[in-house]
């Protein structure tokens, strides 16, 4: 839309100064021959727009020409800049908007305000995904904001963890982005769960639905995540730990392991520290703790000893 690039235009030049017709052609994404025609007319609706001849010049606003919004401090503006999320944003079909959004609030703020609000948006970075792991992709993710939006029920096709894939009529009450993963929590009878969006097959809007009152999204989503962390560890190891060996667990394993080792008695009269490791069961922790190697010896349960040694001579054995 010409009216929203006008305003683009208008505001990159209110916000960085005096700029070339190229470096605004670039900003805009448009030809340089467009940018000519937009100031032209800026100038015609009144806008005081100049542009200075030789090597430095370029075009620029009137001195003291801003559009102001009052009612932001200094530390209200940084808070809003660190919020920013373009990876996720555009992931919701947002990611013209929020640079849009930014541009407008920075044009808005008073010039001290705008330049530390700035250098809040050069020096800090956010980036929600985790370490050596690819995001899934999330094709359904606009459909289902969508949905939660404007409050319509939701026919999906869901992959669960079974061997099945099932179909479901949902009543969407919000969208969650967990360590680089998006989540719908949504009611299917008489409570809320939660559905991975990735897992989202086949997504087709609803009817309108009248919302839970009062229901809050991040109060459910701490509580759930919180007894999801309780119910996944259902086991417990009991393992010895050299001073390498504890501080893998610390490094690679979940947080509620590091925090047995964290809260583990000192060294024994061998330096070792012996651990009541939680596990979410013993197939898994099999492997897990295979991966210390000899920095980690299992005590108890007798059947996970034994598991874990038979994996070992069996490792070992494969090497000759």
């Amino acid at each position: 839309m010409r009216a929203d690039r006008l305003l683009s235009l208008l505001l990159l030049l209110q916000n960085r100064g005096r700029l070339t017709a190229g470096e605004l052609a670039a900003e805009l994404e448009v030809s340089v021959r467009t940018v000519y025609r937009d100031v032209e007319a800026l100038a015609a609706a009144g806008v005081p727009v100049y542009a200075d001849r030789g090597p430095d010049g370029g075009y620029r606003l009137l001195d003291g020409y801003r559009t102001r919004l009052t009612g932001l401090n200094a530390d209200e503006a940084d808070s809003l800049f660190l919020v920013g999320l373009p990876g996720p944003a555009a992931e919701l079909g947002l990611g013209a908007e929020l640079a849009s959004a930014r541009l407008k609030l920075l044009a808005a703020l008073p010039a001290e305000t705008g330049a530390r609000a700035e250098r809040i948006r050069e020096r800090f970075h956010l980036d929600p995904g985790r370490w050596f792991s690819e995001t899934s992709p999330v094709p359904h993710l606009g459909a289902v904001a969508d949905a939660v939006w404007r409050q319509h029920t939701l026919r999906l096709r869901y992959r669960k963890w079974g061997p099945a894939d099932v179909d479901r009529t949902v009543r969407p009450l919000g969208v969650v982005l967990k360590a680089g993963e998006w989540y719908l929590v949504a009611e299917t009878d008489d409570r809320p769960r939660t559905y991975r969006v990735a897992r989202i097959l086949e997504c087709e809007p609803g009817e309108p639905f009248t919302r839970r009152p009062g229901f809050d999204l991040a109060a459910f989503w701490d509580g759930s995540a919180g007894s999801f962390q309780r119910t996944m560890y259902t086991e417990t190891a009991d393992v010895l730990l050299t001073e390498a060996g504890a501080r893998r667990v610390r490094a690679l394993f979940a947080p509620v392991q590091a925090r047995a080792v964290d809260e583990a008695a000192g060294p024994g009269p061998d330096g070792r520290i012996r651990v009541a490791l939680p596990v979410e069961s013993l197939h898994h922790a099999v492997g897990a703790l295979l991966g210390l190697g000899p920095e980690a010896e299992v005590i108890g349960p007798p059947e996970l000893r034994e598991r874990v040694a038979a994996a070992a001579r069996a490792t070992a054995d494969r090497y000759g």
